[in-house]
């Protein structure tokens, strides 16, 4: 696991905001391609009865996974692939790592997989002497980088095409100051081919497991995890258990809901199916718990895992937009992954789940109708009620309750706080108050609501009394 030490959202926040031009371009980009997904929906009738049905599908399958998960080991066997189990990120990473033992290989070619940056298998398998090389083109940019991805669909969307002439320029020696994404593309293609022909293991992640055939299908816009898949004698699938679907007939629900919600597509370019090996070929799946189970067990937030990983909740939500996904410090990033990471760990992941504003336009985007802005709220109450909250939060918090549940001290405090910020500005507007970091001071009011509220029902009596 990664030791790096992790800096808070709100602090990440303020280090990507520093470049504001940066910073309203991956606002607009991101808020673009929530247009296109926008558009997109509207063009199908059925896009609500869609949701419903790709959300109650999943219902289905959280309720009864163990039998599903049963059912898709033995169909899986039965097509000839060999199927892991692993309790942990550790336990997946050497699964991984014995099968590459095995084969005697050093290599290893890789395809998106959220699950793999979850588990940091690529540092683990660089501990041991073995090389991965991303081929998403956005994981390949960002690789190159030394980077984690900042979004799950758009891993290098945190970056301008001028970053990436440079990176290239670096490692692949392309020609200096050349930002036509045409030719970066091209000369990412040329150097990952190699890639593609020499490596004996292919790693790809899952996006639906069917239990019904012992299938997977792996969804991509690049063709390059059929690349690594059909060229590599050796196909390892990573897959999160909640990856399930009960029967073939279901995937098209969640096509048509995949793409569109993620990038605006009507399908993703490639839909691959993987049922079984060719001859002299193996397939391996490792299907990982690691806190699924106990997420699973957790009534107010079990519906996290219907998530398909489209990345909607991420394009919409204001607050992603403004900090950029590296503000959260986890391997998912934006409003699902604030209701997953505490999961994994509450202390580390405490202030995810209050890098939002509660506004609600992440849950109006699930396809799968994930509550995500309710679970957000629950999350935080577990956080404070199990301690995990600073210590300065927890005692401004309480103070706050006493003011606002008596009137006299409420009362006090208000024209305390007028008089102060009236007269002594100083004490209020100063770099200790986050609050006015990036806020204009308020017209302080002559009185409270309260005041005003008296003053004119007595003046209003009297005039009816006249």
């Amino acid at each position: 696991m990664s030791s790096k030490k992790i800096i808070e959202h709100s602090q990440a926040a303020t280090h990507f905001n520093k470049d504001v031009e940066r910073v309203n371009w991956h606002d607009e980009t991101l808020w673009f391609v929530r247009e296109k997904r926008d558009k997109s929906a509207h063009q199908i009738p059925d896009w609500e009865l869609l949701r419903e049905t790709a959300s109650q599908i999943k219902n289905n399958v959280l309720s009864n996974i163990h039998d599903y998960l049963i059912e898709f080991e033995a169909n899986a066997q039965k097509n000839g692939i060999i199927v892991h189990w692993a309790a942990d990120a550790k336990q997946h990473n050497e699964i991984v790592h014995s099968i590459m033992a095995k084969h005697d290989v050093k290599q290893m070619v890789k395809s998106k997989s959220m699950l793999t940056e979850e588990c940091h298998l690529n540092d683990y398998l660089a501990e041991k002497g073995i090389e991965v090389i991303d081929s998403d083109l956005g994981e390949y940019i960002v690789q190159l980088r030394k980077e984690p991805p900042s979004h799950i669909v758009l891993p290098a969307i945190h970056l301008k095409k001028e970053d990436v002439s440079e990176t290239f320029h670096e490692h692949l020696g392309t020609e200096k100051g050349n930002i036509d994404p045409q030719y970066l593309t091209e000369s990412a293609r040329l150097s990952l081919r190699n890639t593609f022909l020499t490596r004996k293991v292919a790693l790809t992640g899952v996006n639906f497991a069917i239990a019904e055939t012992g299938e997977i299908v792996v969804c991509t816009n690049e063709g390059n995890a059929d690349m690594g898949a059909h060229l590599a004698d050796v196909h390892i699938a990573s897959m999160g258990f909640e990856k399930l679907i009960p029967e073939r007939k279901h995937l098209g629900v969640f096509l048509r809901l995949l793409a569109r919600s993620a990038t605006g597509q009507p399908i993703t370019t490639f839909s691959s199916h993987f049922k079984k090996p060719r001859d002299g070929k193996e397939i391996h799946i490792v299907i990982v718990d690691n806190g699924r189970s106990t997420q699973l067990g957790r009534e107010d937030f079990r519906n996290s895992l219907k998530c398909i990983r489209c990345g909607a909740c991420m394009n919409t939500c204001p607050v992603y937009r403004r900090s950029g996904g590296h503000s959260y410090h986890n391997a998912v990033a934006g409003p699902i992954g604030s209701i997953l990471a505490p999961n994994l760990d509450m202390s580390k992941n405490a202030d995810l789940p209050f890098a939002s504003t509660l506004c609600g336009s992440c849950t109006n985007v699930c396809p799968v109708k994930i509550d995500i802005h309710d679970q957000l709220y629950k999350w935080r109450q577990v956080l404070v009620k199990e301690g995990h909250t600073p210590t300065s939060k927890t005692i401004a918090m309480n103070t706050m309750a006493k003011v606002l549940a008596n009137p006299t001290i409420f009362n006090i405090a208000g024209k305390s706080g007028r008089f102060v910020m009236k007269n002594i500005p100083g004490l209020v507007n100063n770099k200790m108050n986050k609050w006015y970091d990036q806020r204009e001071m308020p017209d302080v009011p002559e009185e409270s609501f309260r005041e005003w509220y008296k003053k004119n029902s007595r003046e209003a009596k009297a005039k009816d009394n006249e």
